[in-house]
């Protein structure tokens, strides 16, 4: 369903000079549309496009926006760009994304997620135009001890696999600048977000289920899963930017009270094994299957996995608009229209938000 009431807190981004990196990645992408359709200035931040055809690339937001074409890692360079843009928000999504990319280069993924981040926090303490930063981590930040029930912002966080580990390391690193440095600037605030499996539209990663199910079915092959019991808190990738949004906003109109970490997940109803997701988007496509291949000694990946999110909930007034099968059905439309169909992926995309947005968008 679209949303009820007026989301009021969108014209904050009006005009406002907005940085996002890590831009040309899915996350990203799709957060820069929304901001682009909103109004904001935005200057993004990333390195090229990892895919041919990348939700980036389909949607030609090079043309639109100040593109830099640059690694986080420089902090030189990135420091440069940040004093010449002087944003007024900031939101990092610049990271290397994936759990088993992590086994196979450790060093580069906490060279990336831990000192990348590092040189955006130094960015922004040097930028006094920046007013609301949001620091997108992980849900995987937390110490996974597989329980029932949903992880809260104060758990302990940690990590098993060297992907987890860097986002409960920068969620650390995080807290000092935040105790440090930001809690006495006035006319600012800044929090993390973690978020549980964003799934959509344009999203090419490898090993993610979503892109290995329209690879498949490209191919005419069927969908080989290896943890059909692995359970997660899937959610469509409008949901956690609404979320960020929303954080941003507050941040932005009062400062310090909303400081911190946020978690932005879905009902726990919505909380699906692999094998679900897998059969959702098969059942979508003529001919779709899916087959269970587990591999013996797999790296190391949480078998259990959900947050709570009643903070955001109660604090923000923040919801998923969302449930599993609409999640799922506005997930492989997607696929299906621009993929198989060959619709332009602005069109499918824009139309996907405004029918999140209620038509507000």
């Amino acid at each position: 369903m679209g949303a009820l009431v007026a989301d009021s807190y969108l014209e904050v981004f009006r005009g406002k000079r907005v940085l996002v990196t890590g831009h040309t990645g899915f996350k990203g992408s799709w957060m820069t549309l929304l901001l682009k359709t909103i109004g904001a200035e935005i200057m993004g931040y990333a390195l090229p496009p990892e895919h041919a055809n990348s939700h980036f690339g389909l949607l030609d937001l090079e043309s639109s926006i100040r593109h830099i074409t640059a690694d986080v890692r420089d902090a030189a360079r990135f420091s440069s760009e940040v004093a010449s843009f002087q944003p007024e928000i900031v939101f990092h999504f610049a990271a290397q994304a994936l759990v088993r990319a992590s086994y196979e280069d450790p060093k580069s993924t906490f060279d990336v997620n831990v000192c990348g981040g590092v040189n955006l926090l130094e960015a922004v303490r040097n930028c006094e135009a920046v007013r609301a930063l949001v620091f997108i981590t992980s849900d995987k930040c937390y110490e996974n001890r597989e329980w029932v029930w949903g992880y809260r912002e104060p758990d302990t966080i940690g990590g098993h696999d060297p992907y987890s580990a860097s986002k409960g390391a920068i969620e650390v690193i995080f807290s000092s600048y935040l105790r440090s440095f930001f809690m006495e600037r006035p006319n600012f605030g800044s929090a993390t977000a973690r978020a549980g499996n964003v799934i959509g539209g344009g999203d090419w990663a490898s090993s993610r289920i979503i892109p290995d199910c329209i690879r498949a079915l490209q191919l005419g092959k069927p969908i080989d899963i290896r943890s059909p019991r692995a359970t997660r808190p899937w959610q469509h990738v409008l949901e956690p930017l609404s979320g960020y949004l929303k954080l941003a906003a507050s941040l932005y109109l009062h400062g310090h009270d909303f400081d911190g970490a946020w978690n932005f997940g879905p009902q726990v109803g919505d909380v699906r094994t692999v094998l679900d997701v897998a059969n959702a988007i098969a059942l979508q496509f003529e001919g779709g299957q899916v087959v269970v291949d587990e591999p013996i000694n797999m790296p190391h990946e949480a078998g259990l996995l959900q947050l709570n999110s009643d903070k955001a909930r109660q604090r923000l007034g923040w919801d998923t608009r969302w449930n599993f099968n609409e999640t799922m059905a506005n997930t492989g439309s997607w696929y299906k229209s621009v993929i198989f169909d060959g619709m332009p992926a602005g069109v499918v995309s824009r139309e996907q938000i405004s029918r999140y947005y209620g038509g507000q968008l």
